[in-house]
């Protein structure tokens, strides 16, 4: 595949395109005005037809960064931010606001990489950099994912057993198998229409935290004033919370989208429609947080439910709890449920891909979601033994919620390095041309490297004195 260079990554311009597509959009209204003798009628009629084409414009840009950020509302991280609001009430709710200009910076970088380069972040860190280090942090990745896909095939096989009544055991293998079968069977174009249609899955955590009253004086000043308590548990979650955010899997699968979403087009897509689907998915995944949150904060924190150990825990919590009207309850661990069931679906696939687009580059070998079976037989392998090996971990005694504290570990670990690599791939003119990282990227991912080191220093002070 001939990849245009640098200069060529805005060649499409996304205000041109909107315009192209305002006008022809237009057509048919304004040629049926024509059949009016006032020139209201012709006026109403053209501007419906561009409010039409500016949300089809916007639908058709969303991609990668819409499904990455739901991605990232995983039932391991539902259970992370149902923690944090069980434990602390409304006392961590403004991580969901800060949080979000540092994870937009760094998807924007990830995604940019992808998009100028045409190849995803291990193969960029292989050829500019240590092959030894990118094994190395490879490694890290997979263990890390391995051991969240564990944990949310059994959330996942748990909050689907609230709705349909049918054993746990029953619907992790059911889950896994459909799952699995449509990332290898599907073409990418296919599974990457299912996957957005996944994130509508998000609404039903605002819908949630709707049904149950809430004070929100209260709640938008927790929301923009930071509340520090100076405990090991506190920064513990803090920590958690952070990991669970920025994490690998996303830097990876992100970068790899962007190449796959460019395969077969003329023209590469701006970086302007690039930054907008990002920024879209980032936003949409840190207000699903902030719903969350306050969620747990109002519902189980008040009642002094203070300890969630699984997604699937919290939507069982949540129904003798809300009683805002009949059946409130029931409605609310329903809608609670089928979020888990949803983001799971999206996200595990995404995890498994992420370790797979990762190994296929460090080894060399053919990658991508348009391969056939036979083609890329190694690629579609590593996802299959990633799944099962994850399914597994829930039927021999593993206890992946347990793990997940070692998942969390690992990924703390991964992300610092990983950020430096971002970092300066993004800032190289030889690697990225004009496209090269502003000021404002380069303050934005050091600002983000130094707040995850530091949340590994807080989580290995948090074991040393516990």
């Amino acid at each position: 595949m001939v990849v245009p260079g640098p200069r060529q990554a805005d060649s499409a311009d996304p205000d041109q395109g909107l315009a192209a597509m305002g006008s022809t959009a237009d057509a048919a209204p304004q040629a049926g005005a024509a059949h009016q003798t006032g020139d209201t009628g012709q006026a109403g009629d053209a501007g419906h037809g561009r409010h039409r084409s500016r949300l089809r414009y916007l639908a058709g840009i969303l991609g990668p960064g819409l499904i990455t950020g739901a991605a990232d509302d995983d039932p391991s991280g539902i259970a992370t931010y149902t923690q944090t609001g069980a434990q602390f009430g409304y006392g961590q709710l403004w991580t969901a606001l800060w949080m979000l200009p540092l994870v937009t910076g760094v998807q924007e970088a990830c995604g940019r990489i992808g998009n100028i380069t045409g190849k995803g972040l291990a193969r960029n860190i292989k050829d500019h950099y240590s092959l030894r280090t990118l094994r190395l942090l490879v490694v890290l990745l997979a263990a890390a994912n391995l051991i969240n896909i564990g944990a949310d095939i059994g959330a996942l096989g748990a909050s689907a057993a609230l709705v349909i009544h049918i054993p746990v055991a029953v619907l992790m293998v059911v889950f896994t198998l459909l799952i699995l079968t449509l990332e290898i069977v599907v073409s990418y174009r296919q599974y990457a229409k299912v996957l957005k249609w996944l994130t509508v899955s998000l609404l039903a955590y605002p819908i949630t935290a709707f049904l149950v009253p809430q004070p929100w004086g209260t709640i938008l000043r927790a929301t923009f004033v930071p509340h520090i308590e100076f405990s090991v548990a506190f920064f513990y979650v803090i920590t958690a919370v952070i990991g669970t955010t920025i994490t690998p899997y996303m830097f990876f699968w992100q970068t790899s989208q962007e190449v796959e979403e460019n395969k077969g087009r003329a023209v590469k897509r701006s970086l302007r429609d690039m930054r907008t689907d990002n920024a879209a998915g980032m936003f949409f995944s840190q207000a699903t947080t902030w719903f969350i949150i306050i969620t747990a904060a109002t519902v189980l924190h008040t009642a002094h439910v203070t300890t969630i150990s699984t997604a699937a825990d919290a939507a069982r919590a949540l129904e003798p709890l809300v009683k805002t009207f009949p059946h409130s309850g029931e409605i609310a661990q329903g809608l609670f449920a089928l979020g888990v069931v949803s983001l799971g679906m999206l996200a595990i696939p995404v995890m498994a891909g992420s370790t797979s687009y990762a190994l296929s580059e460090a080894r060399g070998k053919p990658e991508g979601l348009d391969l056939k079976p036979r083609q890329g037989r190694y690629f579609y392998g590593v996802i299959a033994a990633s799944m099962l090996i994850g399914l597994c971990l829930n039927f021999i005694g593993v206890n992946p919620i347990q793990a997940l504290v070692f998942a969390a570990a690992f990924n703390g670990v991964a992300a610092v390095p990983l950020l430096w690599f971002i970092s300066r791939l993004a800032g190289r003119r030889d690697v990225m041309g004009t496209a090269r990282s502003g000021r404002l990227s380069r303050v934005v991912l050091a600002v983000t490297i130094i707040g995850m080191a530091g949340s590994i220093v807080a989580m290995v002070a948090s074991y040393v004195t516990s």
